[in-house]
């Protein structure tokens, strides 16, 4: 298989420290709001290569952290903490945001079939481990305390902007949204591993640590996570792309600094989600989330669907327009599907030479959309219905679309009722129209006479604030 390498901006072939079996680990999500479908494409993607390398036959091993302290407001160890900003949003503790939040987050993981990682494992939880790392930064010479907090020294490195040629300019005062001076720091680029009471004084969660009591910052965490969960060797550290920097940068810098070697050779950043008016964010516009677009009446799997058709090193930009077209396509695969009848005996070599298709797509840095493609070919290609419907679920396992389940509820559900004649329709609708008219003209009395003889014929209506819609017997 062959994968972008984000770190060294090459399409290389993918391989493991120990044969046979995959490191992994991919960050989780920071529990102070829903997730919104932007973070969540990055975490459909990740799904799609957890179960395609699996698929090939290697023990994946996953591991995902959930940040419930220490991941402030900005991206440069400034601002208020996430957590304690959500808890203060609605009137609860930080560990009561964090449960609710990490519960909702794998509930929608669960809606849109992802799975969950082997370990999930919350900061709050590795307290320990995180001061261990610090203080062994600290003796190796890596790190420094000023004004109570302990920061990562980044002029100690030969090269610290790994992903991204950054000047030190890139960190000045203004250059970026959320970027203020700390005046502690040695340099501009070094980061906060530990933060003390000094500097935050309202943090509600706090442990004591040979620098005083405080609390980690958000980049030591990854770090520590997953040395203890995955040992000193990771093979393929996935996320978003905004977290490429600094997250993923400062991660790289403490985790080798720390190790004394190279640490993950393979990082894959999936790029945004963006509506038509910029990147999505929980700030700006709309909060899109799974439970809202099942509100407006998709199927999770459709929005699943949707990304899978996108490779996931592109931008994708959202919009209803865009879903729709989404949710006909896959309709209409579950029709064809549904369509196919298991029947004659399980042809071999052509199952084997479709395959080979799906596997082509995928193996090119994980090209969902040309995996889709396979999917059509398997149901226009001249093999009988026990063959294609296990491609179909063979590739499934991956694609996680569910589509033998549909495909079967489809073919059991009820007959659609007979379609409407125009004729019919026109009726109804220049009935409605009068309705609409007459309670305007406060005519109550005739648009309860429309509304009677239009349930006489079958005909059941219902108000919103939208307008009038009706059902058909």
């Amino acid at each position: 298989m062959k994968l972008y390498n984000t770190l060294t901006r090459e399409r290389e072939e993918f391989r493991t420290h120990e044969p046979g079996v995959c490191r992994m680990y991919t960050c989780g999500p920071t529990v102070y709001h829903f997730a919104h479908i932007g973070n969540l494409r990055s975490y459909i993607m990740e799904d799609v290569l957890e179960k395609y390398l699996r698929y090939g036959g290697l023990d994946v091993k996953r591991v995902m952290n959930i940040t419930d302290v220490g991941h402030l407001s900005s991206d440069a160890d400034t601002g208020e903490d996430k957590m304690l900003k959500g808890a203060k949003r609605e009137h609860k503790t930080v560990m009561e945001i964090a449960k609710f939040y990490t519960d909702a987050f794998f509930e929608d993981c669960k809606k849109l079939n992802i799975r969950r990682p082997d370990t999930v494992q919350p900061a709050t939880g590795c307290i320990d481990e995180f001061i261990t790392m610090v203080q062994g930064l600290i003796d190796k010479g890596y790190a420094y305390v000023a004004e109570g907090n302990v920061y990562f020294d980044t002029s100690k490195l030969d090269e610290y902007y790994v992903f991204n040629k950054h000047d030190v300019e890139d960190l000045e005062v203004g250059v970026r949204e959320g970027v203020e001076e700390d005046t502690a720091k040695k340099n501009k680029s070094d980061f906060v591993l530990w933060f003390t009471k000094s500097k935050f004084e309202d943090q509600e969660l706090k442990w004591d640590s040979p620098w005083g009591i405080g609390y980690p910052g958000w980049h030591i965490e990854c770090s520590a996570i997953s040395l203890k969960c995955l040992g000193e060797y990771l093979d393929l550290h996935c996320g978003g792309i905004d977290n490429a920097f600094p997250h993923h940068t400062n991660e790289i810098a403490q985790s080798e600094a720390y190790i004394g070697h190279k640490w993950c050779p393979h990082w894959v950043h999936v790029l945004h989600l963006n509506t038509t008016s910029g990147k999505m964010s929980k700030s700006k516009g709309e909060f899109l989330t799974v439970s809202l677009l099942e509100e407006k009446g998709y199927d999770p799997l459709v929005y699943r669907f949707f990304c899978l058709q996108s490779h996931y090193r592109k931008s994708l930009v959202f919009s209803y327009e865009g879903l729709d077209n989404a949710a006909l396509a896959f309709r209409k695969l579950i029709e064809k599907i549904a369509s196919v009848k298991d029947e004659g005996e399980l042809d071999a070599a052509g199952f084997e030479k479709l395959k080979a298709g799906f596997v082509e797509a995928m193996d090119n840095d994980l090209n969902t959309s040309l995996g889709i493609t396979a999917l059509y070919d398997v149901l226009k290609a001249d093999v009988n219905g026990k063959t294609k419907l296990a491609l179909i679920a063979d590739f499934d396992s991956v694609l996680s679309l569910s589509l033998i389940e549909k495909a079967e509820e489809m073919r059991n559900a009820e007959p659609a009722a007979p379609a409407l004649d125009e004729s019919k329709i026109a009726w109804i609708e220049g009935l409605i129209a009068e309705r609409a008219a007459a309670k305007a003209e406060k005519n109550y009395a005739r648009a309860d006479e429309i509304r009677a003889e239009l349930t006489a014929a079958g005909v059941t209506l219902k108000d919103s604030k939208e307008g009038t819609t009706y059902t058909v017997e």
